[in-house]
């Protein structure tokens, strides 16, 4: 929903994928958050399956010209892959802070 994963009021996102720097509500810090690229992955993997899968199918029952795979596969490449991008960021966040993950510590020990 794009909302802060700490009090659920605020909102998580200044722009499309921009994060605030914090809740208006809480003030919670998200600084803690970096999803770096697994949205996109997860994103481009599920669509990739979907599109790929489709056209695949189309083409051997049906197999139809060029132009009709240009004009079915490419907006089904935008729906698949900009719609469900905010969401998994902002899932892939509040899964972050719920499991207060953070970056690793290398603590120089041997092995035990």
């Amino acid at each position: 929903m794009g909302r802060c994963p700490c009090c659920g009021k605020g909102h998580l996102f200044r722009g499309f994928l921009a994060l605030r720097p914090r809740c208006e509500t809480c003030g919670l810090d998200f600084s803690f958050a970096d999803a770096a690229d697994g949205p996109a992955f997860f994103v481009m993997f599920l669509a990739g399956f979907i599109v790929a899968g489709s056209a695949l199918a189309v083409e051997v029952l049906y197999a139809p010209p060029y132009w009709v795979h240009a004009l079915l596969w490419g907006p089904l490449i935008l729906i698949t892959t900009l719609l469900p991008l905010r969401p998994v960021k902002g899932l892939l966040i509040a899964l972050q802070y719920h499991h207060k993950a953070a970056e690793s510590r290398f603590t120089g020990g041997g092995a035990p």
